[in-house]
């Protein structure tokens, strides 16, 4: 597996990297999974995750897809920024073509998160929330973390302190996690006044909407 692939357009590319460019402001040392087998790119990120499969803490993954000019295979788990570097070249390039546009990715790295899999199929709708309530709860979120954190504590208790916040469950969905607001808002998923999807499948939510999809563990806490 060669590791490369050609998007569809400049567009795409700057969408592409308008994504990544959100992720690494939620997670500054973060990694993208990319998979791709046909035509489609599947971005994903993890602004919010516990640091062990083994762990109870919340887990919150961000997907974006994007086209492909051509058919490629690719699985590869690599620096954000690596990423973004790669796409401003291309975007910056003077003519879009498959020879001088194709992206190389460097080698691929290990993440505790990228083992984790959310099933694929089996579905079911619960309803919408709308983006005034997700934004308001990430917003929320925010501050508390912020109140709540003292400067001084790092670590494993500032973890915990976040964990606590971004796994509890919302008023308005007892599945779904204040986390999943959040990066749904970080991520810019966000379109004024539309109504999100929310489905589960398993001990999962997802919160898809007309720019990409948060995918999170089920909440297990109550405020």
């Amino acid at each position: 597996m060669k590791n490369e692939f050609f998007l569809a357009d400049i567009e795409t590319a700057a969408d592409l990297q308008a994504y990544l460019t959100r992720a690494k402001r939620l997670d500054p040392n973060g990694l993208v999974r990319l998979r791709a087998y046909g035509e489609v790119l599947a971005a994903y990120v993890a602004p919010i995750f516990a640091g062990s499969i083994m762990e109870n803490g919340p887990t919150v993954l961000g997907l974006r897809t994007c086209a492909l000019a051509t058919p490629a295979e690719v699985e590869a788990l690599v620096e954000i920024q690596s990423v973004i570097d790669r796409l401003a070249r291309v975007i910056d390039a003077d003519v879009w073509n498959p020879k001088g546009s194709t992206l190389v990715l460097p080698e691929s790295q290990r993440a505790a998160w990228a083992g984790i899999t959310p099933p694929r199929s089996g579905w079911l709708e619960l309803g919408t929330l709308s983006e005034p309530e997700l934004t308001q709860i990430a917003k929320d979120g925010i501050e508390e973390v912020a109140d709540t954190l003292p400067e001084s504590v790092g670590g494993p208790i500032a973890a915990r302190i976040r964990g606590e916040i971004w796994g509890r469950a919302i008023e308005q969905n007892p599945r779904v996690p204040t986390g999943a607001a959040f990066v749904a808002a970080g991520l810019g998923f966000l379109t004024e006044n539309e109504n999100v999807q929310v489905y589960e499948a398993e001990n999962w939510v997802r919160l898809s909407s007309m720019h990409g999809h948060v995918i999170a563990r089920a909440a297990t806490s109550f405020a």
